[in-house]
């Protein structure tokens, strides 16, 4: 039992007490924010921008710039978010739920190569393609500033990236050694499934944000 416990969190020892606690909080703060997406709940983005701005101090500590990249942008999205989820289309309505336009699709290409790029250009600045997983991570950024930008449009697209990004994101950070947060994105992955059905059955019907 203790040679299991210390493969899965044996990497924490070297850590502070502090940066556990808050890899904690902010996981937790992870899930809270996705079920609150999933629920079509305004809440998704406070709980969000907590979480984030844990994870880019935590990141930023532990040199792990493609993640603390992304966190930081969905920071800056989660306000964009709010604003759109909460802007008034009509005399009643706030911006709905709706599938991805073609121009909005030509336009996550364009997100999706940008952000590829810009990482790409940030870790070979840095020198950071010192291992495998650093492409890996160049690839999932890309993936996730798309999903995150999907999402503050309210596209039920969205989803899909959440899953492909996770599903490639559980092993990766197992991997890392950030056992916890391996646990949080396979969590994630599970609610970001059900997220996209529960999205798909109020596709068309008129919707307030809770």
């Amino acid at each position: 039992m203790n040679l299991i416990f210390d493969f899965l969190f044996g990497q924490y020892s070297a850590y502070d007490t502090l940066d556990i606690v808050l890899e904690l909080l902010a996981s937790v703060l992870a899930i809270a924010s996705v079920v609150y997406s999933k629920r079509n709940n305004i809440l998704v983005f406070p709980t969000g921008m907590i979480c984030t701005a844990i994870f880019v101090y935590l990141l930023l500590k532990w040199g792990l710039l493609g993640d603390m990249m992304i966190n930081g942008y969905y920071f800056v999205m989660s306000i964009y978010g709010w604003y759109i989820w909460t802007r008034k289309v009509g005399d009643k309505q706030v911006t709905s739920i709706s599938k991805t336009t073609t121009k909005e699709h030509k336009i996550s290409i364009v997100i999706f190569v940008s952000t590829f790029v810009f990482v790409w250009i940030v870790y070979a600045i840095f020198d950071k393609f010192n291992h495998w997983t650093a492409y890996i991570d160049t690839f999932t950024t890309a993936i996730f500033f798309v999903g995150m930008w999907l999402m503050a449009k309210r596209k039920i697209e969205n989803w899909i990236y959440w899953i492909v990004g996770d599903i490639i994101t559980v092993p990766l950070y197992f991997y890392k050694g950030l056992t916890f947060s391996s646990f949080l994105y396979f969590a994630l992955t599970i609610i970001a499934i059900f997220g996209y059905l529960e999205w798909k059955k109020l596709l068309h019907k008129p919707q307030v944000t809770a």
